[in-house]
């Protein structure tokens, strides 16, 4: 963690720690249900089904490896995987996440994701930290990322991280919330934007990916069932 530390900003280092206390403490072995609370069951379905079928669409020769960006306990990465090992059976896929506690959850969960410790902002340099200790490619045919990016000072380097880590060909995959009031999110669960406007992320993410697309999902993926109503966009980035 500390080595995972110093690839931050100085000004950022005291988030960062409250971030990982906050979801050490107050989420880690309740994730699945404070999303379910949020989304509800058929919303997280939807959510899943969205990223599958970017996924399975996008043509590939060879079984793809996939890094998961800010998994947490695997809410999202166990039931994609699952839904991409019945295409591909012999995928690769990884969990990158800051908070060491909520990998250990999702290590409980499955023995068939390779969970490591990083930061979004400084994925090569996460992954080289944690070669010493599992074995991680360097690059991927997909990077993921679900409801992490607001979470996240620094948009334009996250998505530079991405571009970093894919194959040439590869895809970057963002499902998160659009703008939203809700500022209590910030003390709920840690955020640090809340949501985004669309053209704003597919503004950033062209500086850095030539082929972007960004579009509204489907109403039943906001938080209707915790009485607030978020909506969520997807964004895909393929790297040239």
């Amino acid at each position: 963690m500390d080595a995972i530390l110093k690839e931050a900003k100085p000004q950022e280092v005291d988030r960062l720690l409250l971030q990982t206390k906050h979801f050490t403490e107050d989420e880690a072995e309740h994730r699945d249900e404070i999303v379910i609370g949020y989304f509800g069951k058929e919303g997280i379905s939807r959510i899943v089904d969205s990223v599958v079928d970017e996924i399975v669409s996008h043509p590939l020769s060879h079984p793809p490896a996939m890094l998961d960006v800010g998994a947490g306990i695997g809410t999202f990465t166990v039931p994609i995987a699952s839904r991409v090992r019945a295409r591909w059976p012999s995928s690769k896929f990884y969990a990158m996440d800051l908070t060491p506690a909520m990998l250990e959850v999702l290590t409980r969960r499955t023995n068939g994701i390779t969970p490591f410790v990083g930061l979004a902002e400084s994925i090569p340099e996460s992954i080289e930290q944690a070669r010493s200790h599992v074995e991680v490619p360097r690059t991927f045919d997909f990077v993921v990322s679900t409801l992490m990016l607001h979470h996240c000072p620094d948009v334009k380097k996250v998505f530079l991280s991405f571009q970093e880590v894919l194959e040439p060909g590869g895809r970057a995959i963002v499902v998160d919330l659009c703008e939203h009031q809700f500022v209590e999110f910030r003390e709920e669960m840690g955020d640090y934007h809340l949501g985004f406007k669309p053209s704003e992320i597919e503004a950033l993410a062209r500086e850095t990916f030539g082929d972007v697309s960004v579009e509204k999902l489907p109403k039943m993926c906001s938080c209707s069932a915790s009485g607030r109503s978020a909506d969520l966009f997807i964004c895909v980035m393929t790297k040239s």
